[in-house]
């Protein structure tokens, strides 16, 4: 694929704006048509790049390069997946599951990307609604139901294509995609999900019966979510990504959770490793010495 209007977004900071303008001036000299989303404009101070929203940006471009941590490619890839436009990260963050190019690696790297010596990796995404609303909200790593604003037990039901799962207590739930399932599930005790595996993991949030342990399903479930009578709404949340909080309006609606029928495109530069990645940001098999 050819990648020649580029769209950037960029998280603020010193470091980020440094990133910025050198990823600027190499597009630049590569010849692209390069625009800029407007938060990121606006903490970079660069008059010469045009503006445009994200949505427009994530639907103008060929690709969008991300330069931050994993929570701001999170926010893009909610855009881009409407637009089906591939995105590529610039990794300033502190993990770095997703945007996996070094700002010391950068020219490097994009020159192979621009060159067309690039992995292309799909991921899948969940959808959230009530089945009295048919608006939907859409996460990448996860959809997390949790107490909101008080330090007691919410308590609610599980169902799973319309068949009985359980009933909770628990600071709530985690339903995580493959993606997300080295985010908050993971903290959560869930497993690391291979991001190639159609699956869906539940993570309960420290849940009051210990033998009700995270579970992995087919990733084309149906999933049913009722809160319990006697939990208020006001002590509820649904959070997408740990981003977009949705208050619930009322607890007779059930939560309906499925995967999105679309799916982002990450962009890789070549030598890209799953599992070299899991090593490097896990820590796996280091030697620990006091």
């Amino acid at each position: 694929m050819n990648f020649k209007n580029i769209g950037i977004v960029g998280k603020s900071g010193e470091q980020a704006q440094n990133t910025l303008n050198v990823l600027i001036e190499y597009l630049g000299k590569r010849g692209t048509n390069v625009c800029i989303e407007k938060k990121t404009s606006d903490n970079l101070n660069n008059s010469r790049i045009p503006v445009l929203d994200k949505s427009t940006l994530c639907a103008d471009s060929d690709l969008i390069i991300v330069v931050g941590g994993d929570g701001t490619l999170l926010g893009t890839a909610r855009e881009a997946v409407h637009h089906d436009t591939p995105v590529l990260g610039i990794n300033l963050g502190r993990l770095g599951f997703l945007v996996d190019i070094s700002p010391d690696d950068m020219h490097n790297s994009l020159d192979q990307v621009f060159n067309g010596n690039y992995g292309t990796d799909k991921r899948s995404l969940l959808e959230v609604s009530f089945d009295d609303d048919s608006q939907y909200h859409v996460a990448f790593n996860d959809i997390v139901l949790h107490k909101w604003n008080t330090a007691r037990l919410i308590e609610f039901e599980t169902f799973i294509n319309h068949q009985f799962v359980d009933r909770q207590r628990s600071d709530g739930l985690i339903i995580s995609t493959p993606t997300g399932s080295t985010a908050y599930a993971l903290s959560g005790g869930g497993p690391l999900i291979h991001p190639a595996l159609d699956a869906i993991a539940l993570v309960p949030i420290c849940p009051h019966t210990l033998s009700n342990r995270p579970i992995v399903i087919d990733a084309a479930s149906k999933i049913e979510i009722r809160v319990c009578e006697h939990t208020p709404q006001d002590h509820l949340r649904i959070t997408c990504d740990g981003q977009n909080s949705l208050p619930i309006k009322n607890t007779q609606s059930s939560i309906l959770i499925q995967k999105h029928d679309k799916q982002v495109r990450l962009i890789h530069p070549p030598g890209h490793d799953h599992f070299q990645i899991l090593r490097n940001k896990l820590g796996w098999g280091k030697h620990h010495t006091n």
